[in-house]
């Protein structure tokens, strides 16, 4: 796999071993899809600055070829392992899962491509080659759940605008198209929830009614169309989401929600500046860290990473979308802002 090699001669690749070296440690070659945390940590003095521009992207490639674009499922990171999902198929995922839940009546949102963030590639380019790299996303993640329990999984970023809510609705959307599967989005960056302007649609609740016991659960979950997606969106802005989501009413809703759903996507806030994505780490089976070339610094990630539970990394999406978001309105500078403002 060219990323494993990549990431093997970037990363790990340690002095050329002599053939008494090889003879006594037979089966290193075998093992090589699996980063052990410890070995990294030991290199991370050697790590480039940031993840390198244009080297591994999921999202829009550059316009020099649209063949380069690639996603990364595990780095040399801590605790996290490199799996190769090419030429997987979802046939045994599909056969393995148990019979299609029966949900209640949600309300429903015809999604129009013309509408949405054009980065949600799963909606507006779902025949793109760089598409495809979110099918290999939900085909790790289906596989991954055959072999343990992962059903509520965060998507969360360190930083902002590094990708983390595209990256939650494309691979949520994917799930949602996955033959048997029910597939929950779940907005709880609930200091400014954004899954309903990524998606062109308006809703008046959503998880913070819900937390605040304005609402109930199926009252505030919507049906997306053609995928049947379904959204919990974020409802009104608070700034109180490190207490809600830590107290009992938010085990309640995802308890709940996992009752109803085979899969419940949450877009988690930035790691880097507030508690709340690691609280929601510590409620979900799983957790996915995404990344963006040419931003994201390997310390950063590898300290945010040392305060996380290990067994429940799934691994890191590394992201490069040439679409930037205004800073101003999505990014760095709204997070400052509330950041200092209470």
């Amino acid at each position: 796999m060219s990323i494993l090699k990549a990431l093997e001669k970037r990363k790990i690749e340690g002095p050329a071993k002599t053939p008494q070296e090889d003879e006594v440690k037979p089966k290193a070659k075998k093992q090589a899809n699996v980063v052990q945390f410890e070995q990294n940590r030991q290199n991370v003095e050697e790590l480039p600055e940031m993840f390198k521009d244009r080297e591994f992207k999921i999202g829009k490639p550059s316009s020099a070829s649209n063949e380069q674009s690639t996603s990364l499922i595990g780095t040399a990171l801590p605790g996290l392992e490199i799996q190769d999902t090419a030429g997987a198929t979802l046939d045994a995922v599909g056969s393995a899962r148990p019979a299609a839940k029966r949900l209640p009546e949600f309300a429903r949102w015809e999604v129009e491509a013309e509408r949405v963030e054009p980065r949600l590639v799963s909606i507006t380019q779902p025949h793109s080659s760089y598409c495809e790299e979110y099918r290999s996303l939900r085909t790790h993640v289906l596989h991954k759940s055959q072999r343990q329990k992962l059903q509520s999984i965060v998507v969360a970023s360190v930083n902002p605008s590094e990708g983390k809510s595209v990256t939650a609705l494309n691979l949520s959307w994917m799930l949602a198209q996955t033959d048997g599967v029910k597939a929950l989005v779940i907005d709880a960056d609930l200091r400014m929830p954004s899954l309903t302007d990524y998606l062109g649609i308006e809703t008046d609740k959503g998880l913070s009614d819900v937390l605040a016991d304005t609402t109930s659960l199926t009252d505030s979950i919507v049906t997306l169309e053609p995928s049947g997606l379904h959204l919990l969106p974020g409802g009104e802005a608070r700034s109180d989401v490190a207490e809600l989501i830590s107290g009992p009413k938010f085990r309640e809703i995802l308890r709940q929600a996992r009752e109803l759903f085979d899969f419940v996507i949450i877009d988690a806030p930035p790691l880097g500046i507030f508690t709340d994505a690691a609280v929601l780490i510590n409620h979900a089976d799983g957790a996915m860290l995404v990344v963006r070339a040419g931003r994201t610094k390997y310390r950063t990630v590898d300290r945010v990473m040392d305060t996380l539970p290990k067994n429940r990394m799934l691994g890191v999406v590394l992201n490069q979308s040439e679409e930037v978001m205004n800073e101003s309105q999505y990014g760095y500078g709204y997070y400052q802002n509330q950041r200092l403002g209470y």
